[in-house]
C-alpha cells in the first residue's frame, strides 16, 4: 500500500483499480463474461433489424413474408437473452467473489497497521473518523469492485458495440447520436472530478466524519447527557457538525445538480436527436427503403442505447465519493508504524532504566507543543515495586506509556535488562510487560476469551486459574452462563471493581516478569477494593513493577517512591526517607491524612458531623 519514493501516487480510478486488480484473474473473468453478456443483449435489436426489414419488404402484402425466418429470429432474440442473463450472472458471482476477498483483506491489513502505529496517531484522530474509514470507506470499494466495475464494462462495451453498427449503418445517423452523449459525459465528468466537485466532495466528506465523530462522543458521554438534560441542540458540538453536514450535502448537490440534469434530459431526447436529422436525410431520397428502415433501426436502437448509460449516471457521483474514501485508507497506511529492529534483541534481566528521558507530544503547531517529560533518569530494580507519585499531569502516566513505546522517547534511552526497548522489538516488549489501568476495556465477548486475551493459547483450566487468583472466579460463577457469559453491547454489564478483576486475570494469565500498575483500586467501592489487593498481590509476586499510585498508603512498603512534577522527578526514596525530607512527598502525605479524616458536614467549623 505505501509508495516508495519518487513514485507518483495513484489516486481516482487508477488507484481504485490498483486495489482491484490484487485478484486480477477472478476480475478479468468478471469483465469478459460481462462483455460476452452485453453482446448477447445486443442480438435482439439485431433480430428486430431483421424482423422489420422482412415486414417492409412484403410491406404491400404481409402474408408473403417469410414467418418462419421472422420466428427464427424471434426465438434467437429470446435464446439470447436468456444466455446474456446466464453470463451476467456468472460475471457477477465472479466480481463479487473477488469483492468479498478483496474486502477481507483490505481490513485485515488496515487492522493490523492501526495496531501498529504510535499511539499519537490515534490520540489525534477521531474515533468516529477512523470507523467511517474501516467500515463505510472500504464497504464503497466493495460497491465499486463486486457492481460498479462490471457494470462499468457492460455499460461502456454496449454503447461501443451499438456505436460501431451505428456507424457502419450510417455515420451521420451515428453522429447526431454520439455527440450529444459525449456532451453530456463531458458535463458531468467536469461537475464530478473538476477542481470545484473535488473541493465540495472533500468538504462533504469531512463533514460527514466530524458529525460520526460527534455522534460517537454524543452516544459516549449519555450518562452526563442525561443528568445535565442535554438534547441534541444544547450539546453543541454535535449539533454544529449535523447544522454544518447539512450545509455540506446542500452545497454538493447543487454543484452536481445542472450537470446531472443536463445528462439525464440528453440522454432521455436522443430520440429528439435522430428524428429531425433522420427526417431531413430521408427528404432528399424519398424512395430509399434502405435508408427509412436504418432510421427505423436507429429509433429502436436510441433508447437501448440509454438503457447502459444510464448505469453510468450514478457511477460519476458514486466513483468521486469512492475516491475520497480511498485516500482517506491510502492515508491510514501512509502513517508510520513504530519502527522495529531488523534483529530483536532479548534482555538480560528486567530491570528497566530510564536514562536522562525527554518527550513531548507530538502537536504540529511547535509554538504550543508542550514538553511531558524532561531529563528522567531512574532505575527499577528487577523484581521491585516502583512506585510513581505526584500531582495531576506531572507526567507519570507518560513514564508508563513510555515503557510500553506507545511513544517512543523524544531524546534520551529507556532500557530493559541493558537492553534499549527500541531493539527489543514490539514482540518481545509486550511479552514481557504486562499492564492494569483505571480505564478497563471490555471486549464484546464471552468472560472467557476478555481473560484469555492474556494469553491467547491458555486452555480453559487456566483460564479459571487465574480468575480464582484474581478473585474473580465466585462472582463469574453466579452469573447466567457462568464463563461463557457475554459482557457488552446484548450481554451482561459488570461493575468497575468486577472489571478490574477481570482485567487483573488478565495480567495474571500473561504472567509477564513486568507489571505497569495504574493505580487499579483508585475508584473500587471497599469490597471490591478488598478483592483487587488481594487479586494484586498475587499478581505482583516476583515481579518488576512499576505502580502510578493516587492512594498514597498503598505504597507506604514500595522499594522505591518517584516522585514527579512538572515532568521531572524531584524527589526519590523510600516513605521514611521520603516524610523526612520535608518536601513535596511530606506535602502531598499531609494531604492524603488530612483526606483520610474528612467527612460530609453541615458545620463548616468542624470536619465530620454526621447527617
Amino acid at each position: 500500500m505505501n509508495n516508495s519514493a519518487g513514485v507518483k501516487k495513484k489516486n481516482g480510478i487508477p488507484r481504485l483499480l490498483e486495489i482491484a486488480g490484487e485478484k486480477r484473474g477472478l476480475l478479468v473473468l468478471s469483465g469478459i463474461l460481462s462483455i460476452i453478456s452485453t453482446m448477447l443483449m445486443f442480438i435482439p435489436f439485431v433480430a428486430i433489424y431483421f424482423i422489420v426489414e422482412e415486414l417492409l419488404k412484403n410491406a404491400a402484402d404481409p402474408a408473403l413474408s417469410d414467418m418462419a425466418a421472422i420466428r427464427q429470429w424471434g426465438l434467437w432474440a429470446l435464446f439470447s437473452f436468456l444466455v446474456s442473463l446466464i453470463f451476467f450472472y456468472g460475471s457477477t458471482m465472479a466480481s463479487h467473489i473477488s469483492a468479498f476477498r478483496i474486502l477481507y483483506s483490505l481490513r485485515i491489513r488496515l487492522a493490523e497497521h492501526l495496531a501498529k502505529l504510535p499511539m499519537g496517531y490515534h490520540t489525534r484522530q477521531s474515533s468516529g473518523a477512523i470507523k467511517k474509514t474501516l467500515e463505510m470507506s472500504v464497504e464503497k470499494i466493495e460497491g465499486f469492485i463486486a457492481h460498479q466495475l462490471p457494470d462499468f464494462v457492460g455499460a461502456v462495451a454496449l454503447p461501443v458495440i451499438m456505436l460501431m453498427a451505428m456507424f457502419i449503418l450510417d455515420w451521420r445517423l451515428a453522429l447526431v447520436c454520439a455527440v450529444p452523449i459525449m456532451g453530456a459525459f463531458g458535463a458531468q465528468f467536469t461537475a464530478f472530478y473538476g477542481e470545484k466537485g473535488k473541493f465540495y466532495a472533500k468538504g462533504y466528506h469531512n463533514a460527514l466524519e466530524q458529525m460520526n465523530a460527534a455522534g460517537v462522543e454524543y452516544v459516549r458521554g449519555m450518562p452526563a447527557v442525561k443528568v445535565f438534560g442535554l438534547t441534541v441542540s444544547t450539546f453543541l458540538r454535535f449539533h454544529n457538525s449535523i447544522k454544518d453536514y447539512r450545509d455540506w450535502a446542500v452545497k454538493i448537490t447543487r454543484v452536481y445538480k445542472r450537470p446531472y440534469t443536463v445528462f439525464l434530459t440528453i440522454l432521455a431526447s436522443i430520440m429528439t436527436f435522430i428524428l429531425p436529422a433522420g427526417i431531413l436525410i430521408l427528404s432528399g431520397q424519398p424512395d430509399n427503403q434502405a435508408l427509412a428502415l436504418t432510421l427505423i433501426l436507429f429509433l429502436v436502437l436510441a433508447p437501448g442505447l440509454s438503457v447502459p448509460i444510464l448505469k453510468l449516471i450514478n457511477l460519476g457521483g458514486n466513483m468521486r465519493i469512492i475516491s475520497e474514501g480511498v485516500e482517506r485508507i491510502d492515508d491510514i497506511f501512509s502513517q508510520k508504524p513504530v519502527a522495529e529492529p531488523m534483529k530483536p534483541k532479548l534482555p538480560g534481566d528486567y530491570t528497566i532504566e530510564f536514562d536522562n528521558v525527554s518527550f513531548s507530544y507530538d502537536n504540529k503547531d511547535a509554538a504550543t507543543r508542550t514538553e511531558a517529560l524532561s531529563g528522567v533518569s531512574f532505575t527499577a530494580k528487577e523484581k521491585e515495586i516502583t512506585a510513581l507519585v505526584g500531582p495531576s499531569g506531572s507526567g507519570k502516566t507518560t513514564i508508563a506509556n513510555l515503557i510500553s513505546r506507545f511513544w517512543d522517547a523524544t531524546s534520551g534511552s529507556i532500557r530493559i535488562g541493558g537492553v534499549e526497548i527500541r531493539e527489543m522489538g514490539t514482540e518481545n516488549l509486550m511479552n514481557a510487560v504486562s499492564f492494569v489501568f483505571q480505564d478497563v476495556h471490555m471486549f464484546y465477548d464471552t468472560i472467557e476469551e476478555n481473560i484469555r486475551m492474556g494469553h491467547a493459547n491458555a486452555a480453559g483450566a487456566q483460564v479459571i486459574e487465574a480468575a480464582k487468583a484474581a478473585c474473580c472466579h465466585e462472582f463469574i460463577e453466579r452469573l447466567p452462563q457462568g464463563y461463557q457469559t457475554k459482557i457488552g453491547e446484548g450481554g451482561t454489564y459488570l461493575s468497575g471493581g468486577e472489571a478490574q478483576r477481570i482485567a487483573i486475570a488478565r495480567a495474571i494469565l500473561k504472567n509477564s516478569p513486568i507489571l505497569v500498575l495504574d493505580e487499579a483500586t483508585a475508584f473500587a467501592d471497599p469490597e471490591n477494593e478488598a478483592k483487587i489487593q488481594e487479586g494484586l498481590s498475587t499478581l505482583i509476586r516476583g515481579k518488576t513493577v512499576i505502580i502510578i499510585a493516587h492512594r498514597l498508603s498503598t505504597i507506604r512498603e514500595a522499594d522505591q517512591i518517584l516522585v514527579v512534577s512538572e515532568g521531572k522527578i524531584v524527589e526519590l526514596g523510600r516513605h521514611g526517607e521520603l516524610i523526612e525530607q520535608n518536601g513535596l512527598y511530606h506535602r502531598m502525605w499531609a494531604a492524603h491524612m488530612d483526606a483520610g479524616a474528612w467527612a460530609l458536614s453541615k458545620d463548616k467549623k468542624t470536619k465530620a458531623v454526621n447527617i
